[in-house]
């Protein structure tokens, strides 16, 4: 973590020019910034290409950042900007939905069929507390929870990725994103529900 102050020498010497400062930013960022690239785009070199563009975008506006929110949420939000721009204009991805159509759209995080037309759990969710560690951290398993965040669709899919794989704080998340916390709120749970549901077989063999 960077704290205040040193993050404002960072920022001075970006705008000076310093190639060392700049190249030890890249370092820190780019291996998470291209994993939220491959998982929001799916084509691991079309995200490449969107991450060189990110760090491009970061030269550019370095003039601009007034220092609101922390140099890696700034520089998360210009990925996940360049993210929307690529999606919305490749035909061989599918456009971005805006965040506010997912509060609406009505989607249970839940399956109704659960509760058996009550509000009490007829098919609870499997307990996983009983299985080994070693399965759940296990290469296969971790491939399938990758799978499932795949598969979600592109807001659920963004949020998870940044608070649950880059391990961001609502507020970062809420800040990189532009949303609302309720926004995120709901985004996360549904996305937490749907890969857990795309699990369940897989881990409990039903």
């Amino acid at each position: 973590m960077i704290d205040i102050a040193e993050e404002a020498r960072l920022v001075e010497a970006l705008r000076h020019g310093d190639e060392q400062v700049f190249m030890a930013l890249v370092d820190r960022y780019q291996a998470s910034l291209l994993k939220v690239a491959v998982v929001s785009l799916g084509n691991p070199s079309i995200a490449e290409e969107v991450v060189q563009e990110s760090w491009v975008g970061v030269l550019q506006g370095l003039p601009r950042f007034e220092g609101r929110s922390s140099l890696k949420t700034w520089i998360f939000a210009i990925l996940m900007n360049s993210i929307r721009k690529r999606r919305d204009r490749d035909g061989r991805l599918p456009a971005t939905a805006a965040f506010d159509d997912d509060l609406e759209s009505g989607e249970a995080a839940v399956e109704p069929g659960r509760f058996g037309g009550t509000r009490h759990w007829s098919a609870p969710p499997a307990s996983w507390a009983s299985l080994p560690e070693a399965r759940l951290l296990s290469r296969e398993t971790l491939a399938q929870v990758r799978a499932a965040i795949t598969a979600l669709p592109a807001n659920q899919r963004a949020v998870i990725t940044l608070r649950d794989v880059e391990g961001m704080s609502a507020t970062e998340a809420c800040n990189v994103l532009s949303i609302s916390e309720t926004n995120q709120r709901v985004l996360l749970h549904r996305a937490r529900s749907r890969v857990r549901r795309a699990l369940e077989p897989y881990l409990t063999g039903e």
